[in-house]
């Protein structure tokens, strides 16, 4: 049994309650897609030419209403574990993603880091791609942390940014300003090119492809 066939096993021990709300939000979020109008830009050609080597994927959090549709649709392939955080709000994510055969990697910056790096290394080192959300669990919105850098660094695999813009949506009053697409709305779907980082870095080249990284999600440099 493969690594991530053992974990989507393990997903049947979260609580009850994590599971019936992400059964729900896994409902509504389908309902949805069926109504947006998809468009993928992929100046790469990304998706003809994927590559042999495992990839970090990317995006901002208050964005990850599609991804997981987005996965489905446009790199079904691909195959891996997303980073989640280990509060009750991860558990929820955890059900949500292991409904589309995903595995979850439970952790954050500020609750069992360490050992959230080491899956995730290991993760990468079998040859299966990861997905992080670097301004998550909590902030600062749109900004990315040092640790999506580090990680391929250490690795060798590459940075795979989703850019997800909505033509309309409904922004919450929370610290990322999530977004909930319309139904019936345009979901514009960016891969942008990936990024390799050098193995030897001294600290400002270190911020230098940090801030590379994060200009790539942020292209206009949004910050409403």
């Amino acid at each position: 049994m493969s690594r991530l066939d053992k974990t989507l096993v393990s997903a049947k021990d979260l609580s009850p309650k994590a599971r019936r709300i992400g059964v729900c939000l896994v409902a509504l979020m389908k309902v949805f897609a069926v109504t947006f109008r998809w468009r993928c830009h992929d100046p790469d050609n990304l998706r003809e030419n994927l590559p042999e080597t495992p990839m970090i994927w990317i995006c901002w959090h208050n964005r990850i209403f599609v991804l997981a549709d987005i996965y489905r649709r446009y790199l079904p392939s691909r195959s891996g574990a997303v980073l989640t955080s280990a509060s009750r709000d991860g558990e929820i994510i955890a059900k949500i993603i292991s409904m589309y055969k995903v595995a979850a990697i439970r952790g954050s910056s500020s609750r069992r880091a360490v050992a959230a790096l080491v899956a995730l290394k290991d993760w990468l080192k079998e040859g299966y791609d990861v997905g992080i959300i670097p301004d998550g669990p909590r902030g600062p919105r749109y900004k990315l942390g040092p640790g999506t850098v580090k990680l391929a660094q250490m690795t060798g695999a590459q940075i795979l940014p989703f850019r997800i813009e909505y033509g309309s949506y409904w922004s919450f009053k929370s610290w990322d300003k999530f977004r909930l697409p319309k139904p019936f709305t345009t979901v514009d779907v960016y891969l942008e090119p990936l990024i390799s980082i050098p193995k030897e870095l001294d600290d400002e080249a270190f911020e230098q492809e940090r801030l590379r990284v994060e200009n790539a999600l942020n292209p206009d440099h949004e910050v409403d």
